[in-house]
């Protein structure tokens, strides 16, 4: 489908079930692509972070990009990572992901190299010559440990390279400088901004965000549609208690026992317990090298799914 320009609402980061086995689980990905969809999303974002796709090979990429996009017949734009560390690398999977028939692309600055801020617009302005379809940066630099500058934003997205961004970096200031450079400058049009965080989405939105890429909206698809929707009818006090609720919802991501495993196991697992407790996938492996959730933990995220009225 042609995407909307700007694109805006709830973007979910689709998460990728998994069989016990470490296989990708078509099954459980179509259920919960249907999920997502009817809680009224207004796109999906595969291969991101919540995607595990840094865990991901090629084929199981493929496989995710491919199943998404066949499933949702153009009913919703569908947006696709193409993460990886340097310019080649991430054109071979811009050359497949829109082939799959993906609608936009999502990339973050190069990273395991060290790059120059001239390298990094080489690095969209080569990728963007080269792809069919919109690309969004990503900036992520828990990740790829590089703070994608807000004036370089605005620049490349003043020459069509750049159809939008996705923030992940927990910079409200420099999320609030794109934001209003954006909106002040006639040379860009149709740029959407979009925050991904689960934390501060009624925030970005009244700073004049387009829309959110929360990881949460996998498991609470219609909270965040509500919350979206709230903040654009202009209805503060209902928006601020169903972000206060799915705050206290978020709070999941900390079940995992930070003395054994990382916050990536412990949040991700958490997303992937409480689709399995809700009954949209059939088992919550994560990807290896993380460390799985016990039993007592998944009893806490089912503490918390109860709590927001989910169970």
């Amino acid at each position: 489908m042609t995407l909307p320009t700007p694109l805006t609402g709830v973007v979910p980061p689709v998460c990728t079930p998994l069989t016990p086995d470490r296989e990708v689980d078509v099954p459980s990905l179509i259920r919960l692509v249907d999920h997502l969809v009817n809680g009224g999303v207004d796109g999906l974002f595969v291969l991101g972070s919540s995607s595990e796709a840094a865990y991901l090979t090629d084929r199981h990429r493929r496989l995710v990009v491919e199943t998404v996009t066949a499933h949702v017949g153009g009913s919703v734009p569908v947006l696709a990572g193409a993460i990886d560390m340097t310019t080649p690398r991430v054109l071979d999977h811009v050359e497949y992901v829109t082939a799959a028939g993906a609608d936009a692309i999502v990339v973050t600055a190069p990273f395991y190299t060290r790059t120059h801020p001239a390298e990094i617009a080489r690095h969209y302005r080569l990728i963007a010559a080269r792809s069919s379809v919109p690309v969004f940066a990503y900036d992520l630099p828990v990740a790829v440990h590089t703070k994608l500058d807000p004036e370089l934003v605005l620049e490349l997205a003043a020459e069509g390279v750049l159809a939008g961004l996705k923030d992940s970096s927990g910079d409200l200031g420099g999320f609030r400088a794109v934001v209003t450079g954006a909106r002040a400058r006639p040379d860009i049009t149709g740029f959407s901004v979009l925050t991904g965080s689960e934390l501060f989405v009624d925030s970005a939105l009244a700073l004049g965000a387009a829309g959110a890429v929360p990881g949460l909206a996998n498991v609470d698809p219609e909270g965040y549609v509500r919350l979206d929707r709230l903040c654009r009818a202009g209805d503060g006090e209902r928006a601020r208690a169903e972000q206060e609720r799915l705050c206290a919802l978020y709070g999941m991501v900390g079940a995992g026992d930070p003395a054994r495993m990382g916050g990536s196991s412990s949040a991700l697992g958490a997303f992937k317990a409480a689709l399995f407790l809700r009954g949209v996938i059939a088992c919550a492996a994560t990807a290896e090298p993380q460390v799985p959730l016990s039993e007592e933990e998944v009893e806490r995220v089912g503490k918390h799914l109860a709590a927001a009225g989910l169970l």
